[in-house]
Parts: C-alpha cells; sequence; structure tokens
C-alpha cells in the first residue's frame, strides 16, 4: 500500500530541484561570507601586529630620550651650581677689589702692594669672567639640546595618538564585521534548517508514511529488519525497492550539488546491546554485523550507479544506542541503518 501511494504521489508537482537548488545556494553564500571574513580579518590582524611593533619600538625610543633628557637636567643643574658659584667668587672678588681701592685711597703708602694685589685680583676677576662665559655657553647649549629633546618627544606623542586611533578603528571595524557576519550566518542557519525540513519531508514522501522509517536529528533512519535477517548482513530482495528509491534520490542530487562541494552520504550501521548468537556464523561481535550491513547497503548503492567516492560505510555496534532500555522495542530501535548527507 505504501508503495502503491508513493507511485501516485511521483505524479504530482516535483518540489525536489528548487529545494536542492536553493540549499546550494545557501552553502556557496556561506562560504562566500566566511572566505571574505578569513580574508579580511587577516589582513586587519598584520595591519594591527605592525602598529604593536612600531608601537614597541616608538616606546623604546621614548625611553632612551627620556633617558638622555635627566642626563642632560643633571649636566645642565651642574652647570647652573658651577655658574652660582663662580658669580659668588666674582661678587667677592670685586667686594675684595673695592676695600683693596678704599685702603689705597687712605693709605698713601703700601701703594705699590696694593697696585699688586689689585692686578692679581684683575687677573683672577678676568679668567672668572672667561669661566662664566664658557659656563653661560655650555648652559645655551644644553637648553638648544633639551628644545630638541622636547620636540622629538612631541613628535612622538603625535605618531603614538595617530597609530592608537587607526588601532581603535580597525578593531571596531573587526567587531562590526564580526557582528554582521553573526547576524548572516544566523539568518542562514534559520533557512539552512528550514530547506533540510522540507528534504526530510520529500523523502519520507518517496519512501512511504512507514513506522519503521523515521528522521532522527539530521539523519534518515531505517529499522535494521526492514532491509535485514536477524543475524544476517544480506540485503533482502523486498528491501532492494526502498535503496533503490535512495540511490534515485542521490543520483539526482550528485547531479545538482556542484562538483568543488566534497560531500559523501555515510551509511551507519547500528546493533542492539545483546550479543551474537553462535548461529549468526562469520560474525564475531555486533560491531562486525553493523559494519558487514554498512558495507552491503553501500556496496548495492554502488552497483546502482553511485560513485564510490561519495559514500561511506561505519559500523557503530551497539555503542550509540537510540533507546538505553532493555525491551524488545528499546532493542528494535537501536537496530537500525542511518544515513546522513555530511561534509566529506
Amino acid at each position: 500500500m505504501a508503495l502503491a501511494r508513493a507511485r501516485r504521489g511521483d505524479s504530482g508537482m516535483n518540489y525536489w530541484p528548487g529545494f536542492v537548488d536553493a540549499l546550494s545556494t545557501l552553502i556557496l553564500g556561506i562560504i562566500f561570507l566566511l572566505t571574505v571574513f578569513v580574508v579580511i580579518q587577516f589582513y586587519l590582524q598584520q595591519e594591527v601586529a605592525g602598529k604593536d611593533t612600531a608601537l614597541q619600538r616608538l616606546n623604546a625610543q621614548i625611553a632612551q630620550l627620556t633617558e638622555l633628557l635627566s642626563l642632560e637636567k643633571t649636566g645642565s643643574a651642574n652647570v647652573q651650581e658651577q655658574l652660582a658659584q663662580l658669580q659668588a667668587s666674582l661678587a667677592a672678588a670685586e667686594s675684595d677689589r673695592d676695600k683693596l681701592k678704599g685702603q689705597l685711597a687712605g693709605a698713601g703708602a703700601s701703594t705699590s702692594q696694593a697696585q699688586s694685589q689689585i692686578g692679581d685680583l684683575t687677573t683672577k676677576l678676568e679668567g672668572e669672567k672667561r669661566i662664566s662665559a664658557n659656563a653661560l655657553a655650555q648652559v645655551e647649549v644644553l637648553n638648544q639640546q633639551i628644545a630638541a629633546l622636547r620636540r622629538q618627544l612631541a613628535a612622538i606623542e603625535t605618531a603614538l595618538d595617530a597609530s592608537e586611533k587607526k588601532d581603535k578603528e580597525a578593531q571596531s571595524r573587526i567587531a562590526d564585521l564580526g557582528q554582521r557576519l553573526n547576524v548572516a550566518l544566523a539568518q542562514r542557519v534559520q533557512e539552512l534548517t528550514k530547506y533540510r525540513s522540507d528534504f526530510f519531508g520529500r523523502l519520507r514522501e518517496i519512501l512511504g508514511n512507514r513506522p519503521d522509517i523515521r528522521i532522527v536529528g539530521d539523519r534518515f533512519v531505517l529499522q535494521s529488519e526492514l532491509l535485514f535477517d536477524v543475524g544476517k548482513a544480506d540485503l533482502r530482495p523486498e528491501a532492494r525497492d526502498e535503496i533503490d528509491k535512495i540511490a534515485a534520490a542521490l543520483l539526482d542530487l550528485g547531479q545538482k550539488i556542484p562538483s568543488d562541494i566534497a560531500w559523501v552520504l555515510r551509511v551507519d550501521g547500528h546493533t542492539d546491546i545483546r550479543p551474537i548468537s553462535g548461529t549468526a556464523g562469520q560474525f564475531k561481535s555486533n560491531w562486525d554485523l553493523s559494519a558487514a550491513r554498512a558495507i552491503a547497503v553501500v556496496q548495492y548503492l554502488i552497483a546502482k550507479g553511485v560513485s564510490p567516492q561519495r559514500l561511506v560505510a561505519a559500523g557503530f555496534g551497539e555503542f550509540q544506542p537510540l533507546d538505553t532500555g532493555t525491551t524488545d522495542e528499546a532493542y528494535r530501535r537501536n537496530r537500525r541503518i542511518e544515513f546522513k548527507l555530511t561534509e566529506r
């Protein structure tokens, strides 16, 4: 009855190509957005790394210039102190000279001695003046060097401000781009979920609305009893019609998906937790049995024209149950073959 209804349903409008085209366009859009985001993020990270290196170099130069400025200030202070001492000595010498002149005017005797002393003091005074002039010249040179250092510091601070401003702008652009990309990805994910639901609904229409065929998450699940006898890994004759429908849908899908998208159909075999009995023959464990069943389905799909490069067979034994119970119904649910379309 289910097969008859499926045949009658095939005469109606076929929505499947539209769903696949929309899904392919959506996946290409997502890949393009991710590629743009990675490229932009790479260049922005390179720019930020270069700014950090320049900032570190400028900080090192500031430290050196600060140390030089400190040394220059110390030398200037010493020169100022020496200048003050020389000026005090000069004032004392002038005072002594004035005293001697007074003594010379008041006492005519000792004129030659006083004149000699005045000559000595004058010589010393000239020497002190020369020393004072040299000190003043050194102070002027130091003041010029300090002014130059201040101009360099101002230029460095300006460069640092510009660098920090560019860094903040780059960070702001990265954050804005990430936010917009997250919003776009969220919208794409919602659309992808809708298309996947429509696809599973269409696949159920093809295979028929049967209790032993169901959707679990992102997988299409067929009970093992539909395809295999107990403890066997040979497809039952009546199960091949169901696999033929899956093969036809897969061949049609392979023609619509672009060649640059690496996809595979993974066929997973699962068993219940009970060990294989002695009548199972060549299978030593549930793992062997589940793998052999998955391989049998894959080989049949290859015989129907599906490319081996688009197929993967996997056996999970009893280690991924859908139902952890110990009832016959739980065991039946766990004995299954799953089909999952995924990236390679």
